[in-house]
């Protein structure tokens, strides 16, 4: 159960934050002439693509379950996953899961919000600033707040969804 004095915290910190919504300006995609590009551009994307591409998502996942020293049993009876759905997740590495599911995740790895912004990264999220979901995840993250039943309770607190019940 979470205490009154950290739910007030909590209403402040979101408050606080969904203020200072920053935009970014995408810059214009550059179209070779007549959608066609010559065998050295061609060179240049993939060499820039080999270079910029990270570990795909189960890489990620296992390493920080190997680096903490859990079980993978221990993660998902946390994380309140499916062990069928786990597994699909260990053996795919194509897997793309929910954004709940990796928070969940995260959540029962008890990752810092670096680490957790590493994880969702890897599967193609991110936690915002303009969003209370995001706002009340980060949150629990910095207060260590890792228990899936009392992020829950601050999530209902702010009428969102739960992370438990939630479409993987």
């Amino acid at each position: 159960m979470l205490e009154e004095k950290l739910l007030i915290e909590l209403v402040k910190y979101v408050k606080k934050h969904s203020s200072n919504i920053e935009y970014n300006i995408c810059e214009p995609i550059l179209y070779c002439k007549n959608n066609v590009c010559n065998e050295a551009q061609n060179i240049e994307i993939e060499d820039f693509i080999n270079h910029k591409r990270k570990s795909p998502f189960n890489q990620v996942l296992f390493g920080f379950i190997d680096k903490k020293g859990f079980s993978d049993s221990n993660v998902y009876k946390k994380a309140d996953i499916d062990r069928r759905l786990f597994s699909k997740i260990r053996s795919n590495t194509n897997y793309h899961p929910g954004k709940n599911t990796v928070i969940a995740l995260a959540l029962a790895l008890e990752l810092s919000k670096k680490e957790t912004d590493e994880l969702l990264s890897s599967a193609g999220y991110s936690l915002t600033e303009c969003d209370t979901f995001d706002l009340v995840i980060q949150f629990c993250i910095n207060k260590k707040i890792y228990n899936i039943q009392n992020v829950n309770e601050a999530l209902d607190y702010f009428s969102l969804k739960p992370l438990i019940g939630a479409e993987a």
